[in-house]
């Protein structure tokens, strides 16, 4: 290793190319999710059809992303590059994204029909290249610096997402075309820019003999803690972002779940980088332990709130505990891998992810969860997570 990679220990470059490849994903997700009730039931179909596309998107995507993931990693070990592979992802997502609302506008009658494979055609898409760019990650940072590094991916995701609840009205006004057309235009965008920032470049060994490859052997056990993580972590994530402003409408005011969703992504931007450090200095896990910590107390404290200036305090709470967790989800599964095989322990992670997201749907779908309920499970996540994660792993 040269003098210039022992003085560095994060590649801030390749850092905020990959953070920028995070960027477009959050803001054309949240496109999607605004837009596609409304693309559903101004062709005739069934609102609950939503629900259910969302239901048969994650459950491919649970399959998708950690055979897409593995495959970035035989492609990284054949031609020392992870970047074909996210490109030609990036391309598709972009093409199908821009040709959605042409189906659902455009395409008149005949196309009708179309416009539900289109939809998952798009997901489908999405996961040829997230888990191959992310994964990269850990190349871009020693393992001990690698929550200071994913929380610049933190703050661009965040900032990203905060427009669903502070710019979703805006984002209507454009109208599907203009919206889908800035969104595929960002993801285009965001691939120009990862490319330009050197995105091969490592502080570790470029190019692992073939006995790295191979050894150490993947360990089941890390392999099923990642998923279990990913999974217990994304279904309290989602369901904090999904309870908290149903809750507080019926506890305080209407008015009030919006904003204080709008705050806990707020957090999340502000607090990312401090966080980060934070992490660098406790420790990944427990960093992560300490972010689940308060989420827990935090979501229970929540079910009791009944004012608005405790509703802002406990936000900012979540928002804390959120940031925490956000900036070690990834840290976490890249170091339960051997290094050749992160593709494949970030598509196990986004997989655990996909799981939770299409158990809540379904379960949102057929009523089965009010905004207490919901909170309790959220606590009941992070709980196992805690668990999971204090779960001793097999050296990789």
């Amino acid at each position: 290793m040269n003098s210039m990679a022992k003085s560095q220990r994060v590649l801030w470059q390749q850092v905020c190319g990959l953070a920028a490849v995070q960027g477009a994903i959050a803001l054309t997700w949240v496109i999607y999710n605004l837009y596609l009730v409304d693309l559903l039931t101004q062709q005739g179909f069934p609102k609950p059809l939503a629900t259910t596309l969302l239901i048969i998107e994650n459950i491919l995507g649970a399959l998708m992303e950690p055979l897409m993931g593995s495959l970035s990693d035989k492609t990284q070990h054949w031609v020392g590059s992870r970047f074909p592979q996210i490109a030609l992802g990036i391309l598709l997502a972009a093409i199908t994204f821009t040709a959605i609302p042409i189906v659902a506008i455009g395409g008149g009658a005949a196309l009708r029909p179309v416009l539900p494979f289109a939809l998952v055609a798009w997901a489908l898409a999405m996961t040829v290249f997230r888990a191959p760019a992310l994964s990269l990650l850990g190349r871009y940072a020693f393992a001990s610096d690698l929550p200071q590094a994913a929380a610049v991916l933190t703050l661009v995701g965040s900032a990203a997402g905060a427009t669903a609840p502070l710019a979703n009205q805006f984002i209507l006004n454009l109208g599907a075309g203009t919206a889908f057309a800035i969104g595929s235009g960002v993801l285009l965008l965001a691939a120009m820019v990862l490319q330009k920032s050197n995105p091969n470049r490592s502080l570790h060994s470029q190019s692992p003999s073939p006995a790295v490859i191979t050894s150490p052997p993947l360990s089941w056990l890390n392999l099923s803690l990642v998923f279990g993580v990913g999974m217990t972590t994304a279904l309290g994530f989602r369901l904090v972002l999904q309870m908290v402003p149903a809750l507080l409408n019926s506890q305080i005011q209407p008015s009030t779940g919006p904003l204080i969703s709008g705050l806990i992504f707020i957090t999340l931007v502000v607090a990312a980088l401090p966080c980060g450090v934070l992490s660098v200095r406790l420790g990944n896990r427990r960093g992560m332990g300490l972010g689940l910590a308060i989420l827990v107390i935090t979501c229970g404290l929540m079910l009791g709130v009944q004012t608005t200036g405790q509703a802002i305090v406990l936000a900012i709470a979540l928002g804390l505990g959120l940031t925490l967790l956000s900036n070690g989800t990834l840290p976490y599964a890249l170091s339960m891998v051997p290094p050749a095989k992160g593709g494949l322990g970030t598509g196990i992670y986004f997989s655990g992810g996909a799981v939770a997201f299409s158990l809540l749907a379904s379960a949102t779908q057929r009523g089965w969860l009010s905004p207490s309920g919901g909170m309790l499970i959220s606590m009941a996540s992070f709980a196992i997570a805690a668990v999971l994660l204090s779960a001793k792993p097999r050296p990789t």
